[in-house]
């Protein structure tokens, strides 16, 4: 399990002062990525318009470019809101296969000021059963502190 704490400190220093949202997506993704090896793919998909994921800055191999609300494990975290935590991707009903590898996955809602949505943190394990309720609610809280304001 990553050292949340430090990585949360990483983040807070890299990320002071800077508004611009893809930027923050970018910094992020490289962080939380390298913060595990159990994190296979790590990035970000950006609503562009309404119930349309499309795809952000992230780290590993190619990912989906469009995904809409309806699909997958990041269109369910875009429609509901909430965190998806998958121990299985292939026990998911309508799970997207982006890429083979995937095992399991944990997709976060990225919420900017006033509620309003902005995309997902989505991150992808190679192993099943690689991220537990604390991965979620510890990355929630960066994510909570890096976009809450804008």
């Amino acid at each position: 399990m990553p050292d949340y704490d430090a990585l949360a400190a990483s983040i807070a220093a890299l990320t002071h002062g800077e508004t611009d949202e893809v930027a923050l997506m970018a910094t992020l993704a490289c962080e939380i990525h390298h913060a595990s090896d159990q994190f296979d793919w790590t990035g970000f998909y950006r609503v562009t318009e309404p119930e349309t994921l499309k795809i952000g800055p992230y780290q590993g191999g190619h990912g989906c470019l469009v995904i809409p609300f309806s699909r997958g494990v990041c269109g369910a975290a875009a429609r509901s809101g909430k965190m998806q935590l998958v121990p299985d991707v292939d026990a998911f009903p309508g799970h997207i296969a982006c890429a083979s590898s995937t095992r399991s996955e944990l997709v976060l809602p990225v919420f900017g000021a006033g509620q309003r949505l902005i995309g997902v943190l989505d991150i992808d394990s190679n192993r099943p059963d690689a991220f537990t309720t604390r991965d979620g609610e510890a990355l929630a809280a960066i994510l909570h502190d890096v976009f809450g304001g804008l």
